[in-house]
């Protein structure tokens, strides 16, 4: 094999870290960016929170953080100390039994929990505390004056009982989940079931729909105008209101359409699922990563402030990095001094890529904002990719899990991005545009003749949206509208 030389000339795309940090910080969420900040305010010395009386912000500090290295080791004021007398000082002399409590007397902002602390959140508190339906339940078979054998077999039954308040398990199971030597008879497992029955919420612990619904019919007053038909109607024909099939209800129980109405607006008063109410269900809040006002008759974009904190490099550690210095503790200084500038930068870089895709989104969907929904336009990626010239990839990470404040309310990024349908007049309208007029005709159809797929979709046909049936079906399932048959009334 002959050696030769031979000359190529390409293009090669390096990940550097540099570029690996700015691409991971480009896709994080607000919550998940803060944590990433904190957790670097932790381990970089070089790192600082910006005083919130301080006029530097997070992209200012790229230019106090001494970006030319030749500048780093100019001398700064040393910082002031506390005198010689130890006045600022504990006093070394304090008695040995002296307690936490001789030195500090709580008057303090730390030592007593100020209630104006960021740390000190009572809400977060009371949400991690959340009461659980099988904690509530046992609370009240403790308080019922239940025997300690009755109380056994009721957290027995309690145990058994799902999220939703629907017992999970038949009378045999119980019984078999029970020692043997306990010697439980199914009469008096039933009488225990039956008192937790009547616990709150009521219904809870039934076998089936029907049992849970007949337990909350049972606590109402006895003069309940349809008590007595409702209670046949869910003991008798419950399928038959499931299904919908109003004209076998209206025979069989021989009462006109206004009598079924009423009882069923008895009914619905009912709740299927007691258990679903309790639970822990702590809400998650939104931050949003941008704002969007109007202001002089024009729509105007700002990065929200408190999205995450404002960071800085500190100039006295940056000015003690020096040069030539080729120690141990230099070179850690100046590795963190590098890693500083280079997040500083990555979080510049992502403001302002983040605040581009906004302004080019407003000034697209300048008609949703003033009119709504049904003035949404068409929007893909590679619009905004090529209009803010970044590659499509790019977008996509800037857009996940991104929010914008408007004055209708906080939406994700990806919200205004949405597939197109051709007009008749050779337009595009917008698929979001599209689900707000289906859901504007249902919403004001006649409910005793609703709209059927096939109706909604010639009458967008007669506004010149050329959408088949099959999309208007697809479009009415995924915001969770029922069909014709099943939104139907009764006149």
């Amino acid at each position: 094999m002959k050696q030769s030389l031979q000359l190529r000339l390409g293009q090669q795309l390096t990940m550097t870290p540099q570029l690996q940090q700015a691409i991971r910080l480009l896709q994080l969420p607000t919550l998940e960016l803060r944590a990433e900040i904190q957790q670097a305010l932790d381990s970089n010395l070089m790192l600082e929170t910006a005083d919130e009386h301080d006029t530097s912000t997070t992209e200012e500090a790229l230019n106090d953080s001494y970006t030319d290295e030749d500048a780093a080791h100019e001398s700064s004021e040393p910082a002031e100390t506390t005198g010689d007398d130890g006045s600022e000082r504990l006093n070394d002399e304090l008695p040995v039994d002296s307690g936490w409590d001789d030195i500090y007397d709580g008057t303090t902002t730390w030592s007593r929990g100020d209630p104006e602390r960021e740390d000190n959140d009572p809400i977060a508190r009371q949400a991690d505390g959340a009461e659980t339906l099988r904690n509530y339940l046992t609370w009240q078979a403790q308080l019922a004056g239940l025997s300690s054998r009755d109380l056994a077999i009721a957290e027995t039954v309690i145990d058994a009982v799902r999220d939703d308040g629907y017992l999970d398990s038949t009378v045999d199971d119980l019984l078999a989940a029970m020692p043997a030597d306990w010697e439980v008879a199914p009469e008096e497992l039933t009488t225990v079931l039956t008192r937790v029955q009547h616990f709150d919420p009521v219904g809870v612990a039934a076998r089936d729909p029907g049992e849970c619904l007949l337990l909350q019919l049972a606590q109402l007053p006895a003069d309940t105008p349809w008590l007595e038909e409702a209670r046949t109607l869910i003991d008798r024909y419950l399928d038959l209101l499931v299904g919908r099939q109003y004209a076998q209800l209206k025979r069989r129980m021989r009462i006109n359409g206004e009598a079924l109405q009423a009882i069923i607006n008895l009914i619905q008063t009912l709740d299927p699922h007691p258990g679903l109410r309790y639970g822990p269900q702590n809400t998650e809040y939104v931050i949003p990563d941008v704002f969007v006002r109007r202001l002089d008759g024009r729509w105007h974009v700002e990065i929200n402030p408190d999205a995450f904190p404002r960071i800085r490099v500190n100039p006295e550690y940056a000015a003690l990095v020096r040069r030539a210095d080729r120690s141990r503790e230099n070179s850690m200084m100046r590795e963190h001094l590098q890693e500083a500038r280079w997040l500083i930068k990555s979080l510049h870089s992502r403001n302002d890529t983040l605040l581009r895709v906004a302004r080019f989104i407003v000034d697209h969907q300048h008609g949703f904002l003033e009119r709504g929904d049904e003035a949404m336009q068409p929007l893909v990626l590679r619009e905004v990719a090529e209009a803010v010239e970044m590659h499509e990839s790019t977008i996509s990470r800037i857009t996940n899990q991104k929010y914008m404040h408007t004055p209708r309310g906080t939406f994700e990024f990806k919200y205004f991005f949405s597939s197109h349908v051709q007009t008749a007049d050779g337009g595009e309208c917008s698929a979001t545009a599209i689900r707000a007029r289906i859901r504007r005709l249902i919403a004001a159809e006649d409910a005793t003749r609703p709209l059927s797929d096939s109706r909604i979709a010639s009458i967008l046909r007669e506004e010149g949206i050329n959408v088949a049936r099959r999309t208007v079906a697809k479009y009415r399932e995924a915001m969770s509208i029922a069909s014709s048959t099943e939104r139907k009334r009764l006149a």
